[in-house]
């Protein structure tokens, strides 16, 4: 494995030195460009084009130097945005995706169609996943950059460390969401890399969903917070639902683990433990 600083996945001669030096045999093809509504309006350019040119190079190499089987992680973005819920893996393509994260979503739908394509051509086996929201230690809490979880949970600590009487949250609260915590999503792709050789996508998720609201207030819980959650409807929403259907998963016979509220707790202690590393703030 190795980091972004030292390996740049979209440029394509990096990658093809480190397929030839390292020669792997099972890829995990994890590494995007991610980030919450804020990074998606404000980086439309990096979004299409990272995400593009890393699943390229990584695809295609895998395929020159002959790995054994590829795994692609795409996102539940991929669906279009009133797509019938639960979301399943049929309603890819049936209509608009959501504008706010569009960018993102056309280079992860190019990257299950590279796949299909040197699975259908070379008969390469390669499969895509499509995971639903993830959260976990290690996640980015930069509030430009993050997603919704990990923004809430610094938001909240830093409000209950400084005594803040409310913390402002994106929306009206009333969009429902899923959420994979990071170790079950880990699992789930060992799973799928010894059990799974078919074409199609397979969504994984947790099963269940969440409004914003009922988040922030399971966030505040486990923080400790007991300030007003103040929602900001100038704010745009995003989809209104993306609950995923895991039946495809179910069958195989993977289920997830960890409840969300045990993962919060989970996130909020390493966020503790790592704060002045994640924020660049003294503690």
């Amino acid at each position: 494995m190795e980091r972004s600083s030292s390996l740049d996945l979209r440029c394509q001669q990096d990658v093809e030195k480190f397929f030839s030096d390292r020669k792997p045999e099972y890829v995990f093809l994890s590494a995007a460009r991610v980030g919450g509504i804020l990074a998606n309006e404000r980086y439309p350019a990096e979004f299409i084009y990272d995400n593009l040119m890393i699943e390229a190079n990584v695809v295609h190499s895998s395929f020159r130097h002959g790995v054994k089987k590829l795994l692609f992680l795409g996102s539940t973005c991929i669906y279009p945005k009133f797509a019938p819920q639960p979301l399943k893996e049929e309603s890819l393509l049936s209509g608009p995706l959501e504008p706010t994260n569009e960018p993102y979503a056309v280079a992860k739908i190019a990257g299950i169609k590279l796949v299909q394509a040197y699975r259908k051509q070379y008969g390469c086996r390669f499969i895509s996943a499509m995971p639903t929201n993830l959260y976990g230690p290690g996640d980015n809490f930069d509030l430009e950059k993050a997603h919704v979880l990990p923004a809430l949970i610094r938001k909240v600590h830093e409000a209950r460390e400084s005594g803040a009487g409310a913390v402002n949250v994106w929306g009206s609260g009333r969009p429902r969401r899923e959420f994979l915590y990071v170790d079950d999503l880990a699992e789930a792709c060992v799973f799928l890399m010894r059990n799974y050789d078919g074409d199609d996508v397979v969504n994984v998720g947790f099963g269940e969903d969440v409004t914003i609201r009922e988040l922030a207030e399971m966030v505040a819980a486990v923080v400790g917070y007991d300030g007003a959650l103040e929602f900001d409807v100038s704010k745009p929403d995003g989809t209104p639902r993306k609950l995923v259907d895991c039946s495809r998963m179910t069958a195989l016979g993977w289920v997830p683990g960890v409840s969300l509220v045990d993962g919060i707790e989970k996130t909020y202690n390493w966020f503790i433990e790592h704060y002045s590393v994640v924020t660049g703030a003294e503690v």
